[in-house]
């Protein structure tokens, strides 16, 4: 799919993840330094009166950025904005969306969501894709 020739206001992109692993979170907590031990250890969680372990909110933000990984060769994402507006736990299945809002000239305005399998939105936001000139 080419942003220019099938990108139109309505537009909709949808991944769902697998489901949250622990060893994603020790992962995202090695490559990005935040070994808060809520996101890895349960007692940690428990201690903090958590019902278990959560994932990191930018591990979240991270993924839901994966939307756009398919157009990288036209554009770049310019601005990227997102709200946490839940937790997400181990075995969450995660599904990520978007819808294209607008487009002005060589920029592309998306409403992006981070939805659990409960149907809950976990992040919520916008994204700006840029089209290269």
């Amino acid at each position: 799919m080419k942003i220019a020739n099938d990108f139109e206001v309505g537009t909709q992109l949808e991944i769902t993840l697998p489901p949250v692993s622990r060893l994603d979170l020790i992962k995202y907590a090695g490559a990005s330094g935040d070994f808060n031990p809520i996101h890895t250890i349960d007692e940690d969680a428990a201690k903090a009166g958590l019902p278990g372990i959560i994932a990191h909110g930018m591990w979240t933000m991270g993924n839901l950025s994966k939307l756009f990984t398919p157009y990288f060769e036209e554009g770049f994402l310019e601005d990227y904005s997102v709200a946490f507006k839940g937790m997400v736990f181990l075995n969450d299945e995660i599904t990520l969306q978007s819808s294209l809002v607008s487009i002005q000239n060589d920029r592309y305005y998306f409403d992006v969501l981070a939805i659990n399998q409960n149907e809950e939105i976990v992040v919520k936001g916008s994204a700006t894709l840029k089209r290269y000139q």
